[in-house]
């Protein structure tokens, strides 16, 4: 994947873990050394953001684009109480810059707000406590042992809001609701970049969102997996048509600036149909609507023919 500012393109290398392993950052790193690029930016989710993984990828010049876990975090919580103003750079991303230096490193942390997701965000916060209250409500009369056992019981994601009082009472956790609608629809970044603009450390991190969702395509949409080949050269043909196919929704997307579920909806409505009459039979599809025509446009395709086929009745 590539990032490119002014003038200079920068490779871009994503991946995603769920666990710190600095095993896995060496060899990645220890076999592009031979690739001899000029300017690797390593792109991580918050598995990997331990600082001395973050000083290995800055060997050699690299450097790095590192998720950080935003909830409990002491020094995410000073960023995310720095001032600063947010700057729309799309529609649906704003960001703002916060810089840390404590005179042995100079780090840079972007704050990332989504104000679609924080809406998101918020609406499931709503549903889930008003699912917590429903099953409090009447608990101040039962005993200490079942609203313990109540409690216990309820889902971590219901139970999060809950607030027991010093006499044992099941109250909803109104702070806990305020400090987590604090976080709404943001998300942290971590880099020691200092060339790197706050929209490429945005766009980068977010070109690894998009490939856990090009994964995620490859074994749902396109039904890479389940694989019941068991011969190596039928399973690396199946691999490689599964990844065009997704290169194809990809560039698809790009050229359009649309998902690929949309753009499959409108094309979806594109038909063509057969019509046998006394003097024959025509194949005519229907007529291509505006949303349809931009999407070929987009693409460089050229509208479907009108008619496919006239087949005359021949006279008897």
């Amino acid at each position: 994947m590539a990032v490119t500012r002014t003038g200079i393109p920068i490779r871009v290398w994503s991946w995603a873990g769920n666990t710190n392993d600095q095993a896995l950052i060496r060899e990645v790193k220890d076999d592009l050394a031979d690739w001899r690029l000029g300017h690797v930016i390593w792109v991580a989710d918050r598995g990997f953001s331990s600082a001395e993984n973050r000083r290995y990828l800055q060997r050699a010049g690299g450097n790095y684009i590192i998720g950080e876990k935003i909830g409990g975090n002491t020094e995410a919580a000073l960023v995310l109480a720095r001032p600063g103003r947010y700057h729309e750079i799309r529609h649906n991303m704003r960001v703002k810059e916060v810089v840390s230096d404590d005179g042995a490193a100079r780090d840079r942390f972007v704050i990332c707000h989504n104000p679609e997701q924080a809406e998101r965000n918020e609406l499931i916060r709503t549903q889930l406590v008003d699912r917590l209250q429903e099953a409090i409500d009447g608990t101040d009369q039962a005993t200490h042992d079942e609203r313990t056992k109540l409690a216990t019981g309820l889902p971590g994601a219901v139970r999060r809001y809950l607030h027991t009082t010093k006499t044992g009472l099941l109250r909803v956790g109104k702070t806990a609701i305020r400090n987590e609608a604090k976080l709404d629809g943001k998300y942290l970044l971590r880099t020691a970049d200092p060339s790197l603009s706050i929209e490429d450390i945005a766009l980068g991190y977010k070109q690894l969102l998009e490939a856990e969702r090009g994964w995620r395509d490859m074994k749902s949409t396109l039904d890479l997996r389940p694989v019941y080949h068991r011969l190596e050269d039928r399973i690396r043909p199946h691999v490689i048509l599964c990844w065009l196919a997704l290169l194809h929704i990809r560039i698809i997307e790009t050229r359009t600036n649309q998902t690929w579920t949309n753009i499959r909806h409108q094309l979806d409505q594109m038909h063509l149909g057969t019509f046998t009459g006394a003097a024959g039979t025509i194949r005519r599809r229907t007529t291509t609507s505006t949303a349809q025509q931009k999407i070929l446009a987009a693409v460089g395709l050229k509208e479907p023919a009108a008619y496919t086929s006239i087949t005359p009745n021949t006279p008897t």
